[in-house]
C-alpha cells in the first residue's frame, strides 16, 4: 500500500491540476450592536425585583456608607473583600478563559473563521512566476540543469539514476507506480524509444516555473507555471510560451477542462525529482 507521503504527493498533484477552479475567499458577517451597547427594546420596562423570601438579604442603598476600617489593621492595609464578591475556589470551579485579544497576542491558534479566511486569501493570491534559475535553491538548479542536459542527448536511459522506485518513487502516472520507470517512459513516448518524452521534458523545464505550497513541508518547485494560473487570463506573450508545449487546440480544450493538464515537473527543495506526469 502507498505510504502517507506518496498519497500526499498525488493529492498535491491533483490540487495543482484543479488549482484554477479555486474561488475567492468567503466573507463572514459579524453581528452586534455598535460598541457592544445593549439596545433596549420598546415596550419593556426594567423593574427591580424584590429579594427572595427567607434569604435575609436586603437591597443595598447607593447612599450606604462604607464600613469603617478595622482600627487594629496596619496602615495601608486594604479592607477585606466581601465574601459574595470573592471568586469561588476549588477543583470544580472552571477556569476563566482569557479574552480573545490576549490569546491572539500570545500566539494561540486562530479561530476557525480566521484560519479559513487566511487559507482562502493565500489560495487566491497570484502565483509568482520565475524564469531560468531565478528563485531556485542550489540543489534544484543542479538537478534542473542535469535533467535538461540528459534530455538534449536523447538517451532516455540516462534518466534512470534520478527516477526513484517503490512507494516513495518518482510519480510518473496517477495510477500504480511502474516497476521499471524507463520502460514506462518509453511506452508512453510516440516513437517508442523515449525520445519524444525527453523532448517534452526539455520543453517543460525551459518554461517559467512557480512554487507550490510555499513555506510548508510540502513546498515544491513546479514547471510550467501554467499549472498555477488561470488560462483565461493569459497574455499573448504567455500564450506564446504555452504554445511551445501544447497546441492551440489543446489550449482550448484545457480552458473547457478548467486548468492546464499536460505534463508538469516537480522538484523538491533538496533536489529530488518528485514527479514528471501529465494530468488527465
Amino acid at each position: 500500500m502507498p505510504t502517507l507521503r506518496s498519497t500526499a504527493r498525488v493529492t498535491l498533484l491533483s490540487a495543482l491540476i484543479l488549482s484554477s477552479w479555486a474561488g475567492g475567499a468567503h466573507a463572514f458577517s459579524q453581528f452586534g450592536g455598535k460598541d457592544n451597547e445593549t439596545v433596549p427594546r420598546e415596550g419593556i420596562l426594567q423593574v427591580p425585583l424584590p429579594p427572595l423570601t427567607g434569604s435575609g438579604a436586603a437591597p443595598t442603598s447607593e447612599a450606604e456608607e462604607t464600613p469603617a476600617a478595622d482600627p487594629a489593621a496596619p496602615a495601608g492595609t486594604l479592607p477585606p473583600v466581601p465574601a459574595e464578591a470573592a471568586p469561588a475556589q476549588g477543583p470544580d470551579q472552571p477556569q476563566r478563559t482569557p479574552p480573545a485579544s490576549i490569546r491572539d497576542l500570545t500566539g494561540a491558534a486562530p479561530e476557525p473563521e480566521q484560519a479559513e479566511d487566511e487559507a482562502a486569501a493565500q489560495a487566491s493570491a497570484p502565483a509568482e512566476i520565475f524564469y531560468g534559475s531565478d528563485g531556485l535553491p542550489g540543489p534544484v538548479v543542479a538537478l534542473r540543469d542535469k535533467l535538461m542536459e540528459i534530455a538534449r542527448t536523447g538517451e532516455i536511459e540516462a534518466l534512470k539514476p534520478y527516477l526513484r522506485t517503490g512507494e516513495e518513487g518518482t510519480v510518473l502516472s496517477f495510477g500504480e507506480t511502474p516497476e521499471d520507470p524507463i520502460a514506462f517512459l518509453k511506452s508512453i513516448s510516440g516513437d517508442g524509444e523515449g525520445v519524444e518524452t525527453l523532448a517534452i521534458l526539455l520543453e517543460v523545464l525551459e518554461a517559467g516555473h512557480t512554487v507550490a505550497e510555499k513555506g510548508t513541508p510540502d513546498e515544491i518547485f513546479v514547471w510550467p507555471y501554467f499549472t498555477q494560473v488561470s488560462l483565461e487570463t493569459l497574455t499573448n506573450r504567455q500564450k506564446v510560451e504555452l504554445f511551445k508545449i501544447v497546441t492551440a487546440g489543446d489550449y482550448e480544450a484545457m480552458k473547457e477542462f478548467g486548468a492546464y493538464n499536460f505534463y508538469r515537473v516537480g522538484l523538491s527543495p533538496d533536489g529530488k525529482l518528485e514527479f514528471f506526469v501529465a494530468g488527465d
